[in-house]
């Protein structure tokens, strides 16, 4: 009989230990790298059911993407908005806030920025009117996330419901205000005016990259050192994880509320700026990329950290850029990389519920 027994105490339980690094590498590629695996293997089998080769589709998907000095040049203008979503998405998710409305709020800023650009491009210089067009394209994300801000903090209304109502909306007025009211005269087709490119963001290295690379790695640097090294980035990650425990610590989480939807949404928003001012140079008539929703998987994949959403969002611009080329050399759907992105949500759902299960078994 043990002391235990005769004492008529029970043995605690010993806490799990804790995996050795090679332990967490290997749990950090099998949660992080293998969705990521499966979502090209499950899509490669989803070309051969349309009867197309699936390694002839990544091969010019690379080809096009990344070892082409052109198609890199692209894969890089590219990141510059991305960069911007993902900073608007990691401020949202790392303080509990569902923003999924930052389609209508990319959509509605690129069309007002672009209705803006010319005029302030004519009346002033160009260190002066390109910042103004970032300024305001933020006012406008942040005025647009107002109201879904005002039913979450006041009224506990959920934000994924209101935010995705916004983005219909938002999408709806944008194409509205491109036929209308923003409608270039001198075209035919609707869009509005022309940014001129040397009005445009600079490019850098006398290459074809857009300068907007470097707002969106600034974006994601500044943001993650936000979240991670001030006090207001302190205060938001507890509203995120525990709304009532900020409560009672005193924290005035409605208007933190507040901040994170405007902050969010006004990156969000300097996305679609970065993308007319630095590449697109104006808006045609149903044009949405549809940006905010295909960052959302690279966000989580990277677990809400700035540095690893980089690496990512590369991925997925050599991903669009190459598969845009492959998409018309062999006949594949052109959003065929919006079913990547979805396969690799789906994906990583089914891990991330897996890792949690896994997580309580060894705590019980």
């Amino acid at each position: 009989m043990t002391a235990d027994a005769v004492n008529g105490t029970a043995p605690a339980h010993k806490p799990p230990a804790k995996p050795g690094p090679a332990g967490a590498a290997l749990h950090w590629a099998l949660v992080t790298l293998g969705p990521i695996l499966a979502a090209l293997l499950l899509s490669g089998a989803v070309l051969l059911a349309l009867g197309t080769d699936p390694l002839a589709y990544y091969g010019l998907v690379l080809q096009r993407g990344l070892l082409s000095w052109l198609g890199l040049q692209e894969t890089l203008s590219r990141m510059g908005p991305l960069l911007f979503l993902a900073a608007g998405l990691i401020v949202a998710f790392r303080a509990g806030i569902w923003n999924l409305g930052t389609d209508g709020q990319f959509l509605l800023a690129a069309v007002i920025v672009a209705a803006a650009g010319p005029p302030l491009a004519d009346a002033l210089p160009g260190w002066v009117a390109l910042p103004l067009c970032l300024v305001l394209a933020a006012l406008v994300g942040a005025a647009w996330s107002l109201l879904p801000a005002l039913l979450r903090a006041y009224q506990g209304v959920n934000e994924i419901i209101t935010t995705l109502m916004m983005t219909f909306l938002g999408t709806s007025f944008a194409n509205v205000l491109v036929k209308l009211a923003f409608r270039d005269p001198a075209t035919t087709v609707p869009q509005t005016r022309t940014l001129p490119v040397d009005d445009r963001l600079p490019r850098l290295f006398g290459s074809t990259i857009s300068s907007g690379l470097l707002l969106g790695l600034l974006a994601v640097v500044l943001v993650h050192l936000m979240m991670t090294r001030t006090a207001f980035g302190l205060k938001l990650r507890v509203v995120g994880a525990n709304a009532r425990a900020a409560v009672h610590a005193g924290l005035p989480v409605p208007r933190l509320t507040i901040a994170v939807f405007a902050l969010s949404a006004g990156l969000a928003a300097m996305a679609g700026a970065v993308d007319i001012i630095g590449t697109q140079g104006n808006v045609r008539a149903d044009w949405n990329p549809a940006y905010g929703l295909a960052v959302i998987p690279l966000v989580f994949l990277a677990r809400f950290n700035g540095f690893a959403s980089i690496a990512f969002v590369f991925l997925f611009s050599v991903l669009s850029i190459g598969g845009e080329s492959a998409a018309r050399r062999l006949g594949v759907p052109h959003f065929f990389t919006l079913v990547v992105m979805a396969i690799l949500l789906i994906v990583l759902a089914l891990v991330e519920y897996a890792d949690h299960r896994r997580r309580e078994r060894m705590r019980a």
